[in-house]
């Protein structure tokens, strides 16, 4: 009897230290670690940059005033087609200004003045000219007489020299006269014009302004009519039809670009756009960030390749989102970026094998930020650890998310 209650004793102390270690056990033991889970995969992937960007018409054409005058009311609207020498617009000439009953009469009595003048060197030309004939005539009877040695050579020269002065006072006087009458002419055509601008008759020589181009009204710059100068912009005209796409891209970005990579232009409301880049500008400028930070960017000019059909509806100046493509494979193996974390130089991640985390070191090439091309070290369908924390070492019992 006493065998038997030593044993039971026995048996109860031991099932109960058992149950306290087993209970110590679990107590001790750390809790698992909630992690988010990530599979290895193949599939297609790129490697890109993105930036807005906005369109704008390749050639450009502004319309200036070809003389300075009075600019009539331009009746052409933006948007509107134009072809090649289609009329935009005219220019009148300067109107001359109306004459005052004060001015008129001083005009009037510089047209008698002029007249006056006019008629007085009138007689000074046939003055002179009747002292050229005179001249002339003793040159001639001199020279006759000297054939026969009757006038010395001193007297024939200075019947020469007579002539000769005769005749530059002639000329000299018809210049006089010439001056005069178009001093006289002037005046008259002031006078006339007035009176015909006073009237309101009189014909008007416009100038018309035509198109240089086939397009369409891109800005009308002087809209009212009145007066412009020579060289002073009217419209600017362009071919929608000719588009191309400028990107703002930063400077570290820029120097990855060449002519020739593959772009996609999208978020102007229609389809995907195929483009490609045609130009890297080789200047910089500084632009300032929404969020107020300075920036270094590059201007890169991009031409659309899709058919006309898919952006018929995209104009000048409108906002677009260009992805350029710098690299692209249809088949590699990846794991998110955020999976990955280096220690002295060494890519490793944590792969999950019976519930546990297993520090695997892998070797990676090429990412874009959120994937990465994984080399070496894992296998497509292998569960890996998303944003390791500091509390996951290796070996650490998991529980997903």
């Amino acid at each position: 009897m006493a065998a038997k209650w030593f044993s039971g004793k026995w048996l109860f102390w031991g099932a109960f230290v058992l149950l306290a270690i087993v209970a110590l056990v679990f107590t001790i033991r750390p809790d698992p670690v909630w992690v988010d889970l990530a599979t290895v995969s193949r599939g297609p992937m790129e490697i890109t940059i993105k930036e807005e960007g906005r369109t704008r018409v390749r050639d450009r054409y502004v319309v200036s005033s070809p003389v300075s005058g009075y600019l009539h009311r331009v009746l052409l609207e933006v948007g509107d087609p134009v072809i090649p020498g289609e009329l935009l617009t005219e220019v009148d000439p300067m109107p001359a200004s109306t004459l005052d009953a004060r001015s008129r009469a001083e005009a009037e009595a510089k047209a008698k003045s002029a007249l006056s003048a006019l008629n007085s060197a009138r007689q000074k030309v046939a003055a002179a000219r009747a002292e050229a004939d005179l001249a002339m005539r003793e040159l001639a009877r001199l020279q006759a007489l000297s054939g026969e040695n009757f006038v010395s050579q001193e007297r024939l020269q200075q019947a020469r020299a007579a002539a000769d002065r005769a005749q530059a006072i002639l000329r000299s006087a018809r210049f006089d006269e010439e001056v005069m009458a178009h001093e006289l002419a002037a005046i008259r055509t002031r006078l006339e014009v007035s009176a015909a601008r006073a009237s309101g008759s009189g014909a008007v020589e416009r100038v018309p302004v035509r198109s240089p181009v086939n397009g369409s009204v891109l800005d009308v710059a002087r809209k009212s009519e009145g007066v412009i100068h020579a060289g002073e912009a009217i419209l600017e005209l362009g071919d929608p039809g000719a588009l191309e796409v400028v990107i703002d891209v930063l400077s570290f970005d820029a120097v990855k670009l060449s002519p020739g990579v593959p772009a996609r232009l999208t978020g102007w409301g229609g389809g995907t756009l195929d483009a490609v880049v045609r130009r890297v500008e080789p200047v910089g400028f500084e632009d300032v960030s929404a969020l107020g930070v300075e920036e270094r960017r590059v201007q890169v000019v991009a031409d659309i390749t899709s058919p006309r059909d898919a952006w018929k509806t995209l104009g000048d100046g409108y906002r677009v989102d260009a992805e350029f493509v710098l690299w692209a494979s249809a088949n590699e193996l990846q794991i998110p970026e955020s999976a990955i974390f280096r220690t002295d130089g060494q890519s490793l991640v944590f792969r999950v094998v019976d519930g546990r985390a297993e520090l695997t070191p892998v070797s990676t090439c090429r990412t874009n930020g959120f994937h990465t091309v994984v080399l070496d070290g894992l296998s497509e369908g292998d569960r890996v650890v998303r944003h390791p924390d500091r509390q996951l070492a290796d070996g650490s019992r998991i529980r997903i998310r």
